[in-house]
């Protein structure tokens, strides 16, 4: 019958039709088969019990063979096929028992291999040890091919303990000079974040001569997992030195990406060079990689001349083209080509719709994301984690709070675990909603979300978004205080440039002098070199808010590199400070360092011309702006001038500047224009210029205090009377006026009639002594600051009353002789305050600095910085 078989090639039945189930007819058949070939041509037996075990398509039928193998005394002969078979059939466990029976060998030393592969392919990384260990204890030796297997698992679990608890067995077994193994090893270290033991082992693979290019390339990619690029460059560089060493597309696609993160431009064209010389730069992989550099680095033409170059183009060419002019600001462009790819039914995967919401959110076009987002969901392409955080941005831009919640809705029911398998997506996601819900107002629910990640599990944006929530707006104690919290709360959590910028920021919201100084000296201490221009910027700011503008002056100086908002930031405070000439010597410095002044630049100067006097400076400024500099004023820079026309009193000039303009004028013109009315008492114009207020409805409490304090000049009790009627009537509430000074044990906040501080008593009775020495030498209280319907007397009282006064005899208290004394204002200074500080800065030793809604004052010896200009 064999032979028969042989001859014609026929195809028995029994042999490749499925077996229904043990103990049916096939059963029967194959046991008959057994039986009756069993006693013939062994050669014949093993050849078609092989294309039994083969053929078989059901771990049934697996069964089956094996039981008849284990009857007719031929299981020896079949048991590394059976292990195959039921591998074959998903049963490991019946291979494994298998082979727990059998002495090691190579052919089970193969079957042993084959199930950690398994097992690797199909993810189960923790069962791979497992196996591993079981083959240990049954002394079967691990060869070259067992310990990559091994190793991968190691590393993406991640497991640095079992990995190098696998790099002793392969000392023991003597394969630590096996190129492949090695290989593996440096991987797996770096899976691990092991980055010294990777480069250890990869320098002894060189001490020994077994380094291959996988080698080198293993070694780069560990840099570059572990965000090490300027190493990265390096060892690429000692790669390409080696002649024997030749690199090829994997490295290439490992180090562009290193080049693209450094800005390192030149190096990344030297190996666009490089690929084009070595045939390389035809591979769609060294294509696209070299695109990213480009873009990375900020040259999107060269990287558009690849993308044209490129004679094979898949769609993450294309992506990588929609992404780079989406970061790089050109996005009508990336709009562009995301419509080409369109047209040319070219598939759109996430990574497309994720550039173009994100682009669209850089942008602050919140509606337009949310629009791309709207049709990426009817596509039925499936947003991942890069794309929600994008559109989440676009919420944050537009303050869309209700679209916001509801992209938190989508994201509870399709990416957030809340298991933390993946904490660094999750986080990600979460992360983004702090940052919408706080720059949408939501203060409350983004701190909520924020307290419901354990401290362990917060990484560094976390702490920063809710910090720069705080700072952004208005909400500066709370920043600080989260500030001084995230850096209590561990060595290794360190804040990074944004986290640092946001803290500065809320100093200089507070004038919080004393933490600013703290936060610079974490700053030197920490050594942030890479990215210190940002934070001097900062610093800048914060000084000159905080009224230090000479702390601000020395770290402008000492400045390795300065850009256009280091020199506007400088300007802006000198503005401030009053220091008019000053600004003017800045503006010529920064002229001369190559940068020309832009629209916000002279803004700043308008700022500087209207609160120091220099009214002609000022107009000579405006004029050169569009036919020296080509710059078109905006509404700012005519708001600036009706405000520097008004306070010089030219109100001629101011309404005819409003009546010449191009553009419709808006609330902040009107509200310039009132201001001036109030310096100079000029009841017929404010209420001209409060009726257009009307008119626009931007009535508030500001616009609203001007009017009634015009009136009040006037003694124009009724209209007085009329207006606080009217504000009632319309539901405007005005601010309590708040002053705040930093004393030895931190800053006390004062309101108009306080006694709610301890030493509310010795506050009150050094405040009327003051006033008493102050009258003796001329102070008489200006009244009409205070309430018309209450005798002169009691309007003197109440004026001494004032926040900017207690806050005054409070720093006093607490100061050293001769130490300023640092006060801010909520509100506009009032006159009274002005004066009466005008005449106790004669009588007491220390500068007293005080910042108000506008501007800073300096008061020394009976003198104010302002110049009556505020």
């Amino acid at each position: 019958m064999l032979r028969s078989f042989s001859r014609a090639n026929t195809q028995p039945k029994f042999l490749f039709q499925p077996i229904p189930r043990p103990g049916g007819a096939a059963a029967a058949l194959t046991v008959s088969f057994f039986s009756t070939t069993v006693a013939r041509d062994h050669i014949s037996l093993t050849t078609i019990t092989t294309a039994l075990l083969q053929k078989c398509s059901s771990l049934a039928q697996a069964k089956l063979i094996h039981q008849q193998l284990l009857v007719q005394g031929l299981y020896s002969d079949f048991t590394t096929r059976l292990v195959c078979a039921y591998l074959t059939h998903d049963a490991p466990s019946y291979s494994i028992s298998i082979l727990e029976r059998l002495t090691p060998s190579t052919s089970v030393l193969f079957c042993w291999n084959t199930l950690i592969r398994r097992s690797l392919r199909l993810g189960f990384y923790r069962e791979v040890l497992s196996i591993f260990r079981r083959m240990l204890s049954l002394r079967c030796a691990p060869d070259h091919y067992t310990f990559p297997f091994v190793l991968k698992a190691c590393g993406v679990l991640p497991s640095f303990r079992s990995g190098s608890a696998v790099h002793g067995v392969i000392s023991t077994v003597g394969l630590d000079s096996n190129v492949f193994v090695c290989n593996a090893l440096v991987a797996m270290y770096s899976r691990c974040g092991e980055l010294d033991d990777a480069r250890q082992v990869f320098e002894e693979m060189r001490d020994r001569g077994i380094c291959d290019i996988v080698s080198w390339n293993s070694i780069v990619a560990a840099y570059m997992q572990n965000r090490d690029a300027k190493n990265a460059v390096e060892l690429f560089r000692r790669m390409a030195s080696d002649l024997e060493i030749h690199p090829d597309v994997v490295s290439l696609v490992n180090v562009l990406p290193a080049c693209g993160s450094l800005g390192a431009s030149l190096h990344g064209m030297q190996l666009h060079g490089f690929a084009v010389r070595r045939g390389l730069f035809e591979d769609v992989f060294v294509g696209n990689a070299l695109m990213d550099m480009y873009a990375k680095c900020g040259m999107i033409e060269q990287a558009n001349m690849v993308f044209e170059r490129m004679k094979v183009k898949d769609v993450v060419s294309w992506n990588a083209m929609v992404t780079g002019y989406s970061q790089a600001g050109t996005f009508e462009e990336a709009l562009s080509l995301f419509e080409k790819m369109r047209e040319e039914k070219i598939e759109l995967d996430v990574v497309t719709w994720s550039a173009v919401i994100s682009g669209y959110a850089q942008k602050d076009h919140g509606y337009e994301a949310l629009s791309v987002f709207r049709q990426m969901q009817l596509c039925g392409s499936k947003p991942n984690v890069v794309t929600l955080v994008s559109v989440l941005s676009g919420c944050a831009s537009i303050a869309a709070l209700l679209q916001g919640k509801e992209i938190h809705g989508y994201a509870i029911k399709s990416v957030l675990n809340y298991d933390w398998n993946d904490p660094g997506e999750d986080l990600m996601v979460i992360n983004g909603l702090i940052d919408m819900y706080a720059k949408c107002k939501s203060t409350n629910v983004a701190r909520f979300m924020f307290d419901s990640i354990a401290p362990s599990n917060r990484n560094v944006v976390t702490w920063t978004v809710m910090i720069g929530g705080y700072a952004q707006h208005g909400e500066a104690n709370d920043a600080l205080k989260l500030f001084s919290e995230m850096l209590q709360d561990g060595k290794s959590m360190k804040p990074n440039t944004f986290t640092i910028c946001c803290a500065l920021m809320a100093c200089a919201h507070l004038a919080a002098l004393r933490f600013g100084k703290q936060i610079h000296a974490y700053i030197l201490r920490n050594r942030y070199e890479s990215v210190m221009l940002f934070m001097e910027n900062c610093l800048i700011d914060m000084y000159s808010k905080s009224g230090d503008i000479h702390a601000a002056r020395v770290v402008f100086d000492n400045m390795q590199h300065r850009n256009s908002v280091s020199w506007t930031s400088l300007l802006t405070g000198y503005g401030m400070h009053g220091y008019g000439e000053e600004a003017i010597k800045v503006l010529d410095d920064m002229r001369a360092a190559g940068f020309v002044p832009d629209g916000i630049t002279f803004l700043v100067l308008l700022y500087v011309c209207s609160h120091s006097g220099m009214v002609d400076e000022g107009i000579r400024f405006f004029e050169s702006m569009h036919t020296e500099y080509d710059v078109i004023p905006g509404l700012e820079h005519y708001a600036c001038m009706v405000d520097l026309l008004g306070r010089a009193g030219r109100f001629d000039q101011a309404l005819k500047l409003i009546h010449d303009m191009p553009l419709e004028p808006t609330a902040i013109v009107w509200i310039a224009l009132l201001s001036g009315c109030r310096i100079h008492g000029n009841v017929e114009l404010g209420e001209y210029a409060a009726a257009k207020l009307r008119e626009l409805g931007s009535e508030n409490d500001g616009s609203y205090t001007l009017l009634s304090n015009i009136y009040a000049n006037a003694r124009r009790w009724r209209d007085v009377a009329r207006v606080r009627s009217l504000m009632k009537y319309s539901g405007v509430k005005k601010r309590p006026g708040c002053s705040w000074v930093q004393g030895k044990k931190g800053t006390a906040t004062f309101y108009v009639g306080d006694r709610s501080h301890p030493q509310f008593e010795q506050i009150y009775e050094l405040l009327a002594d003051l006033i008493q020495r102050i009258k003796a030498i001329g102070y008489v209280p200006e009244t009409n600051c205070a309430l018309h319907d209450v005798d002169e007397e009691e309007k003197g009282d109440l004026l001494s009353e004032h926040s900017e006064k207690l806050a005054l005899a409070y720093g006093i208290l607490v100061s050293t002789p001769g130490a300023p004394i640092h006060i801010t204002k909520n509100l506009r200074v009032c006159g009274d305050c002005h004066n009466a500080i005008t005449y106790i800065s004669m009588i007491i030793d220390n500068e007293i600095i005080l910042r108000d809604s506008s501007r800073f004052h300096h008061f020394k010896n009976g003198s104010c910085s302002c110049g009556g200009y505020w």
